[in-house]
Formats: structure tokens, sequence, C-alpha cells
């Protein structure tokens, strides 16, 4: 009975994420992130204050890592329009689209760190 209602449950998650992809705006009807200005999101990125919870790669810290990580443009969309925690809202008047498709494409810019073996100064180092 018990694995009854916890299946029931996720399906119903799972419907409910799926309505919600369908409804939360026409930039997420599309299969892939729409194309972004990395430099121009990195410039927003900082001036928004999205690095004093966020780290200024995107690493994380006081919030959730964003970066390098394959954050898909569906879910920091969401989190930008009705965020969860505390996070401020970023409405379509102050944030609009194509601004959060820039974000998305700085965050999508950073690479990922290299592995301390790949670092010659480092590579010597026992782990």
């Amino acid at each position: 009975m018990k694995r009854l209602v916890v299946s029931l449950a996720l399906a119903g998650l799972a419907g409910a994420a799926v309505a919600g992809l369908a409804l939360t705006g026409p930039a997420l009807a599309q299969d892939a992130a729409p194309k972004g200005d990395a430099v121009h999101g990195k410039k927003l990125y900082v001036a928004d204050g999205c690095w004093q919870c966020h780290g200024y790669q995107g690493q994380g810290g006081a919030a959730p890592k964003l970066a390098p990580t394959p954050l898909p443009y569906e879910a920091l969309y969401r989190q930008l329009r009705k965020p969860r925690a505390r996070m401020p809202v970023y409405t379509h008047v102050t944030t609009p689209d194509q601004d959060v498709a820039d974000m998305y494409a700085y965050l999508q810019s950073i690479p990922k760190a290299k592995a301390v073996a790949d670092i010659p100064a480092l590579a010597d180092i026992k782990q």
C-alpha cells in the first residue's frame, strides 16, 4: 500500500512538472535554450548580484552551484521567475527573457576546473 501511495505521488509530481513547463512561457516551449550572449550575461550576473550567493563562477556558496554543471535552461528560467527559498523574484520587467538567455549562456561558458593531475605545478602532489 505504501508503495502505491509513493508511486502515485511521484506520478503526480511528474505530471505537474510537465504541465508547469508547458505553462511557464513561450521561451520554454523550445527544445534548446534561446541563443544568448555570454559576455552580456556575465555583466548582468555581476550587476544583478547573483555572484553574492552563487559565486563569480557559479560555484555556489550561500546558494546552489550553477556552473559548470549542465543546468537546464528551464530550471534557471523557472527559478528566476518563481524562486524557491530565499531568492528575489526576477520578473519579465526587471529581467527580460533575453537577459535570462544571456545569463544562461554565461553560466554555460564557464569551463570545468582542471584535475590536479592536469596542472603542471600540482602534478607531483599525491592525493
